[in-house]
Formats: C-alpha cells, structure tokens, sequence
C-alpha cells in the first residue's frame, strides 16, 4: 500500500507523519511550492515518506492532478488523502479515475461549488440568499437592479475569503466590473463567479466530523465579528456557544439537515457557516466537507481533545482512531473561543511579552516578530497573531478573550 498526499498549508498544523501511525506503508506528497514559501518549510525527507515534490502555481494549475495522477501510476498508490479546500474536487475525480477508496466527486461538489450549494439547499428547503451566476457585467447590473446594494460577488470555487467582495455602492461596482475578475471562466469554462444579495446578522458556524458515514461529533460556534472583513484593527473573537444555548440546539438541528440534503458518505470533516440574521433566522452562507480554518481546529482541540482533521484521514486508512475519547455526539468539558488579530501595515516594534498573559490562554502564536515589515491582510487567515483561550462557559471565555485584548494591544507597537 501507498498513500499520496495532495498537501497545501503547513505540514507542522498537518503532521501526517503522526496522524498515518501504524498504516506500515509508503508515503508520497505532492505539496504547494507556494505554501512552502509562505510557511517557511521544506519538503519532508525522513520516514514513512518515500517521496516528495512540490509544484508551482498549486491552486489553479492543471499540471497539479495531471503530476499527482503520474504518480499515482508510479508508486502503485492505493490511498489518496486530501483535507484542503482547493484538493478536495482534485482528489475526488482522481479516486475515481483510479478506482481509490473516498469521496467521489458527486459527493464533494455540494460542499465545493457554491453555486450547486445553493442549489442543494434550495431544494432542500434550507433558507439561502438571493443569488445568481456571474459570467458578464450584465448578469451584475441585472441581479444588483432587481435586488438592490449591498451585494456579495465571490469566486464560485474560493475559499479563505480571497478575492470576495462587499459591494456597496455604485462606484464600487464601476470599480469591480473595470477589474479582471470576468476575464475567464471556471474550470469548466462556465460562469466563475456568484453573485449574493448581503445579509446583515451575526456568523455562526458549525464543526464537527463525520467517520464511516456518521455524525460523531458536531458543535456550533458564534464569530462576534464580520468574517469577510479582514482588515479590521481589534481582535477577532469566535466563541462556542453552552450546551443549554437554545440557539445552540437550532444551529446543529440545521447542521444536521444540511448535512442530510448534501450527503454525509465516508469520512470528513465539515465547516458550516451559516447567518443569524435581526429577525432570528438562520441562513445558510456556505458550507465545505473540510475542516475549518483560521484557528477552528485549534478551538476543537481545546474542547474536545482531538484534531477534525485528524480523525477521518484515520477512518479513511482503516487505522484505529487514537483517542480513546472520541464518543458519538458527546458534549465538551470546557468552552473553548479564539481571538484572532490580523496583519497591518507598518513594522512591529514590539510585541507583548508572552509571560505576561491573561488567565484561560491554552494556546498562542505570534506570526511576526520584531523588526518585520507587514503589509495589509490580504485573506481572512492572514494572521499578526492567534490566541485559543477556555472558560467554564461561554460568558467566562468571552470575558477572559476581552481581557486578552486589552492586552495585547496595550503591548503592541507598529508603526
């Protein structure tokens, strides 16, 4: 047996070498160049990897799954394992080429094109924003004349929050449509871009994993900021809500119907995000068959005890899962939340000494240090630094995340 990565982001948030433990078989990894760089990282070289490359242009290239099929072909590779957004509709049409156990594109592309996820929803019943395709100008100015400003445009297949835009006013909308965005199409040569009317409201979202088919674990969480804005100056706080939350008991309701419409085969992880608008609705905004980012997992981790991601990539390969605690719908032992700060232009003088940190931080990371140059955030993981904190309940968490943030910017200095 051989099981082929397809790898983009850090291999020190990702240690397959860890999470692949006891599989007794050959590892290869076809990794994003890009991503090297960004991370500051080398290919792994020591065992079980037995091969291992990287190629430019890792998001958008064609040259990614014609490599990765080369060496499927070459290393005789029996297990295929992708757990990032821009590899799962990759890896799901190469199993099915191959005949590789895993989701099967019919199965990803609900979670990965947002277009054919709201399609999904509406036949499910499930409440979406007024939306439609974006191929010319005209399907802009048509969609923004019958529904009016603000609207959302967004690359069909994106993620991360890249390249999405909050459209206001007219002028902003000159400025959009006197862009490149409308240069080509999806990969399939179709519309790549959707167009949604805004919704106001907060931003929930739902985790949780899936193993064999089954719900093991599912727990909603409420971002106390607009997730698309990532330019803002002051801490980013997302917090789980208490197990006796009403609307706690809504939102995994409405996780568990989503799930049911899109197809819950095999073994993922999911990250749903959905509007509680001022009328108390709840509205899906997108949902993927992948971990969340920007610090989810780590939140999960401090709750539950186990990586999201980890757990299907185990499932997947036959392993036997490596905590003992990992019980079917259980609740956490603590309430766990992040406080996340963006990058800003300017170059860091100082940074708050760690040692001086607020009670309840279980986990921190600075993404900068003294003496850097940043520049402006240019996606929603673009971070200066990120704290995961616990509290016995959701009100002590926020409390001890409030205090963390009048820390940290007492300490902070860039200029």
């Amino acid at each position: 047996m051989t099981a082929l990565i397809l790898h983009r982001g850090s291999f020190r948030a990702n240690p397959y070498e860890r999470w692949l433990d006891g599989y007794g078989s050959d590892v290869v990894v076809l990794a994003s160049h890009e991503q090297l760089v960004v991370h500051g990282e080398e290919l792994p070289t020591a065992a079980p990897y037995v091969h291992a490359e990287s190629l430019p242009d890792y998001d958008t290239s064609s040259r990614v799954a014609e490599r990765a099929a080369e060496l499927i072909q070459e290393f005789g590779v029996s297990d295929l394992v992708a757990c990032q957004e821009n590899d799962l509709e990759r890896a799901a049409h190469l199993r099915a080429r191959f005949g590789l156990p895993g989701q099967r594109p019919e199965s990803v592309v609900a979670y990965r094109d947002k277009w054919e996820m709201k399609r999904a929803a509406v036949r499910a019943g499930i409440p979406v924003a007024r939306h439609a395709l974006v191929s010319a100008p005209q399907d802009l100015t048509d969609f923004i004349a019958a529904h009016g400003l603000p609207v959302v445009v967004k690359p069909r297949r994106g993620a991360g929050s890249i390249d999405l835009a909050v459209l206001r006013t007219a002028a902003a909308v000159d400025a959009w449509l006197a862009g490149p965005w409308l240069d080509g199409g999806d990969e399939g040569g179709g519309a790549g871009w959707l167009v949604e009317a805004f919704v106001e409201g907060a931003m929930c979202h739902i985790d949780g994993v899936v193993l064999d088919g089954r719900i093991v674990s599912m727990w909603p969480s409420q971002y106390t900021y607009v997730l698309a804005d990532y330019r803002d100056r002051s801490g980013r706080m997302d917090i789980a809500l208490d197990a006796d939350d009403p609307l706690r008991h809504r939102l995994t309701a409405f996780g568990e119907r989503l799930l049911e419409a899109f197809g819950h085969d095999g073994n993922f992880a999911f990250h749903i995000e959905v509007f509680r608008t001022p009328d108390d609705e709840l509205v899906l905004c997108e949902a993927a068959c992948r971990a969340g980012g920007a610090g989810v997992r780590d939140v999960y981790r401090a709750m539950f005890g186990y990586d999201p991601a980890e757990l299907p990539v185990r499932s997947q390969l036959g392993l036997p899962l490596t905590h003992g605690n990992v019980e079917e719908r259980r609740a956490p032992a603590r309430i766990g939340g992040q406080l996340l700060f963006m990058r800003r232009p300017g170059t860091v003088h100082r940074l708050p000494d760690p040692a001086g940190m607020p009670e309840g931080v279980v986990q921190h990371k600075y993404f900068a240090a003294p003496g850097d140059r940043m520049a402006e955030a240019w996606h929603s993981g673009d971070f200066l630094a990120a704290f995961v904190v616990v509290g016995a309940d959701r009100a002590q968490c926020e409390e001890r995340i409030r205090a963390l943030e009048k820390w940290f910017l007492a300490g902070l200095d860039v200029r």
